[in-house]
């Protein structure tokens, strides 16, 4: 299994119950990740962890899935990716894009581009 492979279907794809311990597995200690619209980073594996099961949470049945790559050139690594689950009742779908760098046998920063799974499939939030 590539390491990318590793990341999307260990990680993000993983048991909840083992986050921390798959994520400082994958990434380096002073991993760095940057998230559209965050006005901070998320640093090291346990707030990649946080992070991971926050999304999960969020979306019920939340599957990844690769569509294209991974794509190696030096240390980087790029792929898409799309993620469908259940959101206020309602199926979603939506695409992503993850650019990452390795670190020897370890990711150390990481950049992704994607849809927001909560304005997909119509839905309508009840206030």
């Amino acid at each position: 299994m590539s390491m990318y492979e590793r990341w999307l279907y260990e990680l993000w794809n993983g048991d909840l119950g083992e986050l921390e311990r798959i994520a400082r597995s994958i990434v380096t200690a002073d991993f760095a990740g940057h998230w559209p619209g965050q006005p901070s980073l998320v640093t090291g594996p346990d707030q990649l962890a946080d992070v991971v099961r926050q999304g999960r949470e969020l979306i019920e049945a939340l599957r990844f899935e690769i569509e294209v790559g991974p794509i190696v050139q030096g240390d980087l690594v790029a792929a898409r990716w799309v993620g469908r689950g259940r959101y206020g009742g309602e199926p979603v779908e939506f695409h992503g894009h993850d650019l990452l760098r390795r670190d020897g046998d370890r990711f150390g920063e990481y950049w992704v581009i994607a849809q927001d799974p909560t304005a997909i499939a119509g839905y309508r939030p009840t206030a």
